[in-house]
């Protein structure tokens, strides 16, 4: 190998590390903690078929992104009052259905579009709401289908339990978005044209969704790849890194499992040490690690729901939103922007603690 050739391959290592880093510190996590334990990671029968049901559903979303149907229904905001309202509420409610981190790749890159000021705290309240938004139902996030398939909780039990914290803020966060005030002046905009195949990856959607929910039985999501391998091989572009990184994280949860004896089972420690803990490791592997502790699946539910507010960290979708929105709006305030979306999530953060006490203490959890 050449002096060129070297650096060419140095240079390409570090910015696959650099863009990569969560795959990359998971997968060192996973040997070091393996080393460490002098064990194996475990894998179940329910681990493996969370991660063929996300594979799956990162299928049929990507097919939908392709054929413009996503993009069609997020234009439609784009004309007429309270476009702030309009945003933050189709980020509110798409992330229930094609979770957080799809509806914030939708709606910020189409926030930035517009032709309006202010788009940083629209950006910042689309973050908040698809965090919020997204806890509700058990597809919502990925963090929320490992707790309803760990647990095999029932839909309407697992939607009632965090109901009061998604509501709450839908008020808050709906509420806000009507105090900002826009000037707008949009362009025209080619009318956006949807492929016959989203009406085919509409209906892979429900069968997915049905299989979430236990309607059906989880072979049946072989559908979703049969179809993408032999009509749409677009579709399979998905992040397999990601992919990865949960599998990673299943291990290391199963190894700390191993180093840790004691069985946390008081609430409230569950309730806090998992919403702290997704500040520095986000709430996905919070949620993989404390589930392998706890029977309590309602204090880690709202522990890694409220653990998505606060840091960067805390979820995979507000970093999503932060480089969408730094790296496409031209603009030195990078600084007053983190600080603005550091100010406005740990404010979310400390009342939804505040929230779920209250909650507890008039014993309405």
């Amino acid at each position: 190998m050449g002096k060129n050739q070297a650096e060419e391959f140095a240079n390409g290592l570090i910015s696959f590390i650099i863009k990569e880093w969560l795959v990359v510190t998971s997968g060192v996590g996973v040997i070091l903690t393996s080393l460490y334990t002098k064990h194996i990671p475990h894998y179940s029968i329910e681990e493996l078929q969370v991660l063929f049901i996300l594979f799956v559903l990162f299928i049929t979303v990507k097919g939908l992104q392709q054929s413009g149907l996503i993009l069609k229904i997020a234009r439609n905001i784009e004309t007429g009052k309270v476009i702030p309202l309009k945003l933050v509420a189709t980020t509110f409610f798409l992330s229930m259905l094609v979770t957080n981190d799809i509806a914030l790749i939708v709606m910020v890159p189409l926030t930035i579009s517009l032709n309006i000021n202010r788009k940083a705290i629209l950006v910042i309240l689309e973050a908040l709401a698809a965090n919020a938004g997204s806890a509700l139902t058990p597809f919502g996030n990925p963090q929320n289908l490992f707790i309803y398939w760990f647990y095999n909780i029932q839909p309407t039990t697992f939607i009632a339990k965090i109901a009061p914290f998604c509501l709450i803020f839908m008020v808050i966060l709906f509420l806000a978005s009507l105090l900002i005030k826009t000037q707008t002046e949009l362009t025209e905009t080619a009318p956006q044209q949807t492929h016959k195949k989203a009406y085919i990856y509409v209906t892979l959607l429900i069968t997915v969704l049905l299989t979430i929910l236990h309607v059906l039985p989880v072979w049946v999501g072989i559908l979703v790849v049969t179809f993408a391998l032999t009509f749409d091989r677009k579709a399979l572009s998905i992040d397999y890194a990601l992919l990865l990184t949960f599998f990673f994280f299943f291990g290391i949860a199963d190894n700390l499992k191993t180093m840790l004896a004691s069985d946390i089972s008081h609430s409230e420690h569950i309730f806090l040490l998992s919403a702290l803990a997704s500040q520095v490791m986000s709430n996905v592997p919070a949620a993989l690690l404390f589930a392998k502790f706890t029977s309590n699946w309602e204090a880690l539910l709202w522990g890694v729901s409220v653990g998505g507010f606060g840091s960067l960290f805390g979820s995979l979708a507000n970093l999503i939103a932060y480089k969408i929105y730094i790296t496409h709006e031209r603009s030195d305030s990078t600084a007053m922007f983190t600080a603005k979306f550091l100010i406005l999530s740990y404010t979310a953060f400390f009342v939804a603690i505040g929230l779920y006490f209250l909650l507890k203490q008039l014993q309405w959890l």
